[in-house]
Order: C-alpha cells, then sequence, then structure tokens
C-alpha cells in the first residue's frame, strides 16, 4: 500500500519542486517504486524530470476533469521505479472547473485508488496556494510534507501554515498527518539560518528532519539538465541531503507499518496473551523462579 506524501507551503520558492524531483529519484534508487504527481500548473515537476512541454501529452488535466484512467496519463521517468502523471498550463483551468463538480475535493483521490498497491510511495508537489488543487492533493494524503526555507520571512509564515492544514484536517482529511519540516536552502556561513534552524528545532522538535537541504549550486543547475541531482552529481552536497531524506522517510514508513501491526497483533491476541501470560507466570513459580529470558527487542 502506497504512502501518498503531499510537499506543500503556500508559500512560494521554498523548494517543494526541488524536493519532490529529488525526493523521488532517491527513494526509487533506494528500491522503493514512486510515483511523482505534478499538481502545479507550472509544471515545473514535469520539466525538471526532462519532459518538455507538449500539448499532445496526456496530463492531470485529463484524469481530474475529463476523467482519463490514471493509468494512461503515467510516463516512466529515466529513472528505474520513478513515474511521473505530467502537469500543464491547462490546470489553471482545472481550479474554476473543480468548483462546479460533485465531491470536488476528492477528485484525486479517488483516481488514485486504483495505483495504491502499484507503488511505496506518491510524492505530490502542489501549488503555491491554497486552491481546489492543493485541498484535492491534502484529501488524497497520508501525510504532508512542509519545506521550509530558512529564512525569517519563511518562519513568520509557519504557524499560519500549520493553522491551515489543521483547518483541512478537521473539515478534508482527518487522518492527515505531519510527515516532517523540512529546512531547505540552508547556508551554514551564515547567523540567520543557523538561528531560524534552531527556532525550528527548539519549536517543533521531532517534527523536524535531521537532514537537512543546503544552499548548492549543482541542486540548482540540474533541473535545467531535466535531471534529479543524482543523475547530474552523486557527489554534490545536495544529492547527499536528499539520501539522507529519503532514509528518513523511509524508516518513518516503517515505524507506522510497524505501529500498526503491533497495535493489531495486542488487539487481536489480548485475551490469549494474558492467559499466556498467567500461565507462564505460574509455572515459573512452580520452578523456583527460573533465570529471565531475553526475548528479541523491538525495532
Amino acid at each position: 500500500m502506497a504512502r501518498t506524501i503531499a510537499v506543500a507551503n503556500q508559500k512560494g520558492g521554498v523548494g517543494k519542486t526541488t524536493t519532490v524531483v529529488n525526493l523521488g529519484a532517491s527513494l526509487a534508487v533506494a528500491e522503493q517504486k514512486t510515483l511523482i504527481l505534478d499538481c502545479d500548473p507550472q509544471a515545473n515537476t514535469t520539466s525538471a524530470l526532462g519532459f518538455p512541454k507538449d500539448p499532445a501529452r496526456r496530463t492531470l488535466y485529463q484524469t481530474l476533469i475529463l476523467g482519463e484512467p490514471i493509468e494512461r496519463v503515467i510516463v516512466r521517468t529515466q529513472v528505474e521505479g520513478l513515474d511521473i502523471i505530467p502537469s500543464d498550463k491547462n490546470l489553471v483551468g482545472a481550479t474554476v472547473e473543480l468548483v462546479s463538480m460533485e465531491n470536488r475535493e476528492y477528485r484525486l483521490k479517488g483516481a488514485l485508488e486504483p495505483l495504491k498497491n502499484r507503488y511505496a510511495f506518491v510524492l505530490i508537489d502542489c501549488p503555491p496556494s491554497l486552491d481546489l488543487l492543493t485541498v484535492n492533493s491534502l484529501a488524497a494524503s497520508d501525510s504532508v510534507l512542509v519545506p521550509i526555507q530558512c529564512e525569517y520571512l519563511a518562519l513568520e509564515g509557519v504557524s499560519e501554515l500549520l493553522d491551515t492544514l489543521m483547518r483541512l484536517r478537521r473539515s478534508v482529511n482527518p487522518a492527515l498527518a505531519i510527515e516532517g519540516i523540512l529546512l531547505t536552502m540552508y547556508d551554514d556561513r551564515t547567523t540567520l539560518s543557523k538561528q531560524v534552524a534552531a527556532d525550528l528545532r527548539s519549536f517543533f522538535g521531532s517534527q523536524v528532519f535531521e537532514a537537512v537541504i543546503p544552499r548548492n549550486v549543482r541542486l540548482a543547475e540540474a533541473p535545467s539538465h531535466g535531471k534529479p541531482v543524482l543523475y547530474y552529481d552523486i557527489h554534490s552536497k545536495g544529492a547527499e541531503a536528499y539520501v539522507l531524506l529519503a532514509k528518513e522517510v523511509i524508516a518513518n514508513a516503517q515505524k507506522r507499518l510497524g505501529a500498526g501491526a503491533q497495535r493489531v497483533d495486542s488487539g487481536a491476541g489480548g485475551p490469549a496473551s494474558a492467559s499466556a501470560a498467567a500461565a507462564g507466570s505460574s509455572s515459573g513459580a512452580n520452578a523456583g523462579g527460573g533465570g529471565s529470558g531475553g526475548g528479541p527487542s523491538g525495532i
């Protein structure tokens, strides 16, 4: 079952597209089959993966508005295990056309349902606004990853953004979780970047990813070559940072699966476990309190 992560921030220029492209590539390289969904009419994610503008190409617009099966819109990328649902300028019109549609907030969620078992992760690049495309993206997602630029003005908008997410959780998607807050465009030469990072970590604690995305020339150059930074310069600091982020995202997903399995086991085997524990306690007492045996430790 795919974990669907929306990469969202109402502020533009914070690294959403860069994060979707490079996190998606890093997950695919780690043998986690990944689908990228370009939900931004600017189609920067589509072009950053090497797809030039093509009016004949099917895009997300055909699925959301015209009812085209989403399987027909998927395009394979140059990265093995990484697919994309492309975008184009027609998505600007989709925000208007969705208004009069039934279940307008859940059109994307319904469209993605057939793909849930084909991918490990689905990453959605949201537009830098709270329109119906973003609402659809968040309604279809399990969690939201929030990139935040390490600058003062970006810090000011964090509380407003999270307040918006909480309102959407109440009205559209009660299960929406915070995947994490990602520090982007970090410059360790400046006091401001260090202060913003420290403030965010002190306030949000473990919700902030350990991985930090630095300001990096190679990271900025890669989209102009239509490649993720891993395929442009694997030894760059930007590539290393996104590999670390991918490892964190995979570890978080595994922890959630483990926690879910433990809840199911404890719920299903509660009475039996209690009986077994009682029996074990009784036999231990009869044996004179034998030595304690170490069971397998949890991860």
